[in-house]
């Protein structure tokens, strides 16, 4: 939250959001040099260069954040050793990737912010009240995703719906946190808000309509358990299925029938799917670009030197969800979703160093690259926000990549998401369900990962449980279904949390080398034990409690007679 107490600092990023755009149509940036605040915002081209930015620049600091809250923390992905914070649930207020996770919400918050009263005060009268209203949508959107995640990682936080009031009260250094419940409606009335002036359709790659229906059947089913006791509140179960099923049966959108094209560039980026993406481009803009493939790929594996993933990779839990297991050297290969997640031992991809013939994981004696797949001792390296080398990168985007910098779309909310949310609402709190439609839509999901699976008939809490952990494996994802339940079954979320298993092999090298049996790799194994339900919240990151020491009081209700709707 260090950028609550300095919006002084957002409202002058906002002021040159444009400069942080990018290239292609979607990106266009106007020419630095050319425009103030003022004489901006005065054609409907201005308007949309204006809102480009909250696609990726204030994001960009929550990217290791979002890997480590959403999948680490959550038992997906192994990252060095089990001496990671957030696999080990040791974090502390001073990790330096909580601290810019929190900065990153909040420099979110303070873009849209700015937009949005930019728009209403500075459009011009060339501007189209289409464009207003689409821009100031697309910033509501954003700005209520932002608040989704501070919510959920760290319950009370203060809601800040007007910056420039704040600045003008000065009251920055002194914020009190507004209650949970509060911050959940906060975020519905400006869904709702949204919907009125989004369009049912908009340039590929930007917010509508339906991605704001997609998002609050997603937030009603979040909320429906918060501080219940075994079971979730029936009338916001009933309000994410109604939701959900406008954007199935309104908005036209169809999964993409090949589940690993989600994830490359060319097939992957503005996917009609996928409802909200972080939309990057590799450019000379530091923060434009995506960089997880920095943080996952394996080392030397894009040959820029920029790659440091070896020792990052999904865990052994995960790997056996899938049906998997790294003591095999011959893969099952039952669900396509797994090796378009997870690449494993003599795993071939022809979509990475395809100027070579193709990726192919295999163990060598020269330790190459190729062998640096199991320098990890869960034998899986990270296949989801991968590109590949420079060639790799041109041929999916027609320009090579940079240093730390893809132009990969990183998607945060996709239709196969909300066929799921639909089921589970429909699920509400039975112990299952035969519901025809929540059933072909869970039948869609897993047919095209498991084409020749027999139809379900029907479902419980645990297969849907599992289906969203496969479909969104390594998207930062996870950690969120285990708060879910927490709500209003934490014992349920604490039993799966300790179940999984964290650890890792011994002597994967010299067997997949060939030079030992199968019967000396061994299992390190590691569990956490959670019984503390304060594990279930983030601590707020110490540069932010220095700053606002209120952020430790108790929160106090939101006014909401104060805003507009």
């Amino acid at each position: 939250m260090k950028n609550i107490l300095n919006f002084k600092k957002i409202l002058a990023l906002t002021a040159i959001v444009m400069l942080t755009g990018a290239c292609e149509d979607f990106l266009t940036r106007p020419t630095e040099d050319t425009y103030t605040i003022d004489s901006f915002y005065k054609t409907d081209e201005q308007c949309f260069q204006a809102a480009n930015v909250l696609y990726n620049a204030p994001w960009y600091d929550f990217q290791r954040g979002w890997g480590d809250i959403g999948d680490v923390q959550a038992g997906n992905i192994y990252k060095s050793n089990n001496e990671n914070p957030y696999a080990s649930f040791s974090l502390t207020s001073t990790d330096e990737n909580l601290a810019n996770a929190s900065n990153s919400l909040w420099l979110v918050n303070g873009h849209c912010n700015a937009v949005i009263e930019n728009i209403a005060s500075k459009a011009g009268p060339d501007v189209s009240e289409q464009t207003k209203n689409t821009v100031t949508g697309e910033a509501m959107v954003l700005k209520s995703l932002a608040y989704f995640y501070l919510v959920r990682c760290w319950g009370a936080v203060p809601i800040i719906h007007s910056n420039s009031e704040i600045i003008g009260a000065g009251t920055a250094t002194s914020l009190y946190k507004n209650n949970v419940e509060d911050i959940f409606e906060y975020i519905i009335r400006t869904l709702d808000k949204a919907i009125t002036l989004l369009p049912e359709s908009n340039a590929p790659g930007r917010i509508d309509k339906y991605s704001a229906y997609g998002l609050l059947s997603k937030v009603y089913l979040t909320r429906s358990g918060y501080n219940q006791s075994g079971s979730r509140v029936q009338a916001d179960l009933d309000k994410a299925k109604e939701y959900a099923a406008k954007v199935i049966n309104e908005s036209g959108r169809t999964l993409e029938p090949v589940y690993a094209d989600l994830f490359r560039i060319s097939t992957g980026n503005r996917n009609p799917e996928c409802l909200i993406s972080w939309q990057w481009v590799a450019s000379d803009q530091w923060c434009s670009q995506n960089s997880l493939q920095s943080d996952l790929a394996l080392n030397n594996f894009t040959g820029m030197a920029d790659s440091w993933g070896t020792w990052t990779g999904p865990t052994l839990d995960l790997q056996w969800a899938f049906g998997e297991d790294a003591k095999n050297k011959t893969r099952n290969d039952i669900d396509a979703r797994r090796k378009a997640t997870m690449m494993m031992f003599n795993d071939h991809y022809p979509y990475f160093w395809r100027d070579s013939g193709g990726f192919t994981a295999t163990w060598d004696d020269n330790n190459n690259v190729a062998g640096a797949t199991f320098g990890i001792g869960t034998g899986s390296n990270c296949v989801k926000h991968i590109v590949g080398n420079t060639e790799d990168h041109k041929a999916e985007y027609g320009s090579a990549s940079k240093r730390m910098a893809t132009s990969l779309s990183t998607h945060i909310l996709r239709l196969a998401e909300v066929y799921l949310i639909y089921a589970e609402a429909t699920l509400g709190n039975g112990a299952s369900t035969s519901d025809a439609e929540a059933l072909r839509l869970f039948n869609l999901v897993h047919h095209r990962a498991l084409p020749n699976a027999d139809d379900a008939t029907s479902l419980t809490f645990d297969d849907i449980f599992k289906e969203r952990r496969l479909e969104l494996a390594c998207e930062g994802e996870f950690w969120y279904d285990l708060v879910r339940p927490h709500y209003y079954n934490p014992e349920s979320a604490k039993q799966i949390i300790n179940a999984q298993e964290r650890g890792s092999y011994g002597n994967l090298r010299a067997y997949y080398a060939g030079t030992a049996d199968v019967s000396t790799v061994a299992l390190y194994s590691f569990k956490v034990n959670v019984t503390d339900d304060s594990k279930f919240l983030l601590p707020f990151p110490s540069n932010d409690i220095s700053m606002n020491p209120r952020l430790l009081e108790d929160p106090v209700p939101f006014d909401f007679s104060t805003i507009d709707y």
